[in-house]
């Protein structure tokens, strides 16, 4: 299966989602990177973050609070 690499500016531009929300989210564990490059530090990304963050937005939406999609998400 084949899986598409994003960087942190990637998922914003598709999402919506701002990269200061989206380092939050990374910050409390809500979306994971995939992997790091150990020469530029830059995250990346896959195509389940780009579900999650589907889903975080739909329960967003539905005025659920981060904790309660912390504990839908896990």
């Amino acid at each position: 299966m084949d899986n598409n690499i994003y960087l942190i500016k990637d998922l914003a531009m598709m999402t919506g989602h701002s990269i200061h929300t989206l380092k939050f989210y990374l910050k409390i564990g809500l979306i994971k990177e995939v992997s790091r490059s150990p020469e530029t530090g830059y995250r990346y990304f896959d195509d389940s973050t780009v579900q999650a963050l589907s889903k975080i937005r739909d329960l967003r939406k539905k005025k659920k609070s981060i904790k309660d999609i912390m504990y839908e998400l896990l």
